[in-house]
């Protein structure tokens, strides 16, 4: 019995992960792979190098106009834009859209690091200053090279790998003065609670790390914290 023909990547990032395997087509070689990391890398230092204090927000892509975790996003993006710092986010739609139009409605500059993917929309009309990634880990580096504290609203998948990979570099020290703010206390008070009974209480955390993120519903509270992290004054 034949083998099937092996499937053509829809991205580059399925295409490396991929690479060992027989049912998709590897398209690239080591060294050709490596040059296209390197132009990202070196993409995402020049774009990103003279932005100045920035703030991530992180949220879901399939959350609409209108919305009301829309419209806070849109409002904290706003607040952050007017405290003259800048507003960084995956480029995408829903949250993210969100937060770049409040920066965009405060003046302030509004980035946004896509990701190519077969199933995903491309960079939101609210962005100004943008680059396009082929990869997740050269993207996942420059949101947390460039911004100085982080903004999480609900989201799935995408949204809490992002946040337990920011989680997971502060407590091994590797991401430093990364002040983190949950927005939401009804979306992520269960998770802390979970947090706390199935990983502080056994010991897999300490209460420090429990504490490098605090839920926050307020827009006032959500900005000030994540302005520690930043180097505008209050």
């Amino acid at each position: 019995m034949s083998e099937p023909t092996p499937l053509e990547p829809e991205s580059l990032g399925q295409e490396i992960v991929a690479a060992e395997r027989r049912d998709v087509t590897s398209t690239r070689t080591d060294a050709e792979r490596l040059v296209l990391i390197d132009k990202e890398l070196r993409s995402g230092f020049e774009t990103l190098g003279k932005i100045g204090p920035a703030v991530c927000v992180f949220g879901s892509a399939r959350t609409p106009a209108g919305d009301r975790a829309y419209e806070h996003a849109r409002e904290v993006g706003r607040v952050l834009g007017e405290a003259g710092v800048a507003v960084i986010t995956g480029g995408g739609p829903g949250i993210m859209e969100a937060a770049n139009r409040g920066a965009r409605d405060a003046g302030a500059t509004s980035v946004g690091l896509n990701i190519l993917l077969p199933k995903e929309q491309g960079m939101n009309p609210y962005v100004d200053v943008g680059v396009t990634f082929d990869y997740f880990f050269t993207r996942k580096l420059m949101f947390v090279r460039y911004s100085q504290a982080f903004i999480v609203f609900p989201g799935g998948f995408g949204t809490l790998d992002e946040l337990f990979e920011l989680l997971t570099l502060t407590q091994t020290g590797e991401a430093v003065r990364h002040p983190v703010a949950l927005v939401g206390s009804g979306y992520w008070s269960g998770l802390v609670e979970w947090m706390r009974a199935q990983l502080l209480a056994p010991g897999r955390i300490s209460p420090e790390d429990l504490a490098l993120a605090r839920v926050a519903d307020e827009t006032d509270e959500i900005v000030a914290i994540a302005r520690s992290g930043t180097d505008v004054a209050g």
